[in-house]
């Protein structure tokens, strides 16, 4: 099936339906279900839209805590060894923290590379 960051760029192109180039609240919602079958709840979306946006953030990246603790707010029952290989997936400078570039490259990864048609 691939990498997790390979199916993440899968449902990221899938759910970005106008090619925006990211994912409003309601693509989320779908990716979300996409990704692990479970759909969020408004503060959950709130949560995870106010996680990755910069300029919601003082720090302007996510530490691994910051990661976890979103993973956590959507699937709590998800393995802390799944949440690891995530984040050092990436975390592409292995600095120990996710800058928006480093999260809109991989939810961007591999989109040119798939069809919507995976899915149907």
């Amino acid at each position: 099936m691939g990498s997790l960051r390979e199916r993440c760029a899968r449902v990221f192109k899938v759910c970005d339906e106008d090619n925006k180039g990211y994912l409003n609240r309601e693509d989320l919602e779908v990716a979300v279900v996409m990704l692990f079958g479970y759909k969020p709840s408004e503060v959950e979306v709130d949560s995870i839209m106010s996680s990755v946006r910069p300029e919601n953030s003082d720090k302007g990246f996510l530490t691994f805590e910051d990661f976890k603790k979103t993973f956590n707010s959507v699937l709590p029952k998800l393995s802390e060894r799944i949440i690891i290989e995530a984040f050092r997936e990436v975390d592409q400078d292995s600095d120990g923290r996710i800058s928006f570039k480093e999260f809109e490259c991989a939810m961007k990864h591999g989109q040119d590379e798939v069809s919507p048609l995976y899915f149907a």
